[in-house]
């Protein structure tokens, strides 16, 4: 009995955080969506809605914060690093962002998005066209016709056919 009640109550706790977020009260959507959380909501679920409500309305250091919670419990949630990482960068903290993106190329070699963003970070931030070169070179390899290959063609040290 107390597992039902427990799970009707992040259920509706979930709801209600949908809700809210749905009308563009993100304030008590944040709320009750971090509260569905902390009472057991599925993470897959739950999280994804409550950072999406902090970025809606530029809360990125509280994204950050939601996000950084979940990513102790659960290290190896790559999704939730790349996300990590892309919010450390919007606020200009570029070691961090470059430390989480690191960790998702190093478990995922193919993953195009993360290459695209280390290297967008060495060339803008860190006037490191070598590290961005490598990097541009790896999302091409991986995505020769993505959305971003015009602009690794042309950032890239040498060209490239």
């Amino acid at each position: 009995m107390a597992t039902l009640r427990a799970e009707t109550a992040t259920d509706k706790l979930l709801d209600r955080g949908k809700a809210f977020a749905a009308i563009g009260d993100y304030t008590r959507a944040e709320e009750y969506l971090a509260a569905a959380l902390d009472q057991g909501a599925d993470a897959r679920e739950a999280l994804p809605l409550l950072l999406n409500v902090c970025v809606q309305t530029g809360r990125y250091r509280s994204a950050i914060q939601h996000a950084e919670n979940h990513l102790r419990k659960h290290p190896d949630d790559l999704r939730t690093r790349f996300v990590v990482g892309t919010l450390y960068a919007a606020i200009g903290e570029v070691k961090d962002a470059k430390s989480n993106l690191e960790t998702v190329v190093s478990a995922r070699p193919d993953d195009s998005k993360a290459h695209y963003t280390l290297a967008v970070l060495a060339r803008d931030n860190e006037n490191d066209v070598v590290g961005a070169d490598r990097h541009f070179r790896e999302y091409l390899r991986i995505e020769p016709s993505g959305s971003h290959a015009e602009e690794a063609r042309a950032s890239l040290l040498k060209r490239m056919p």
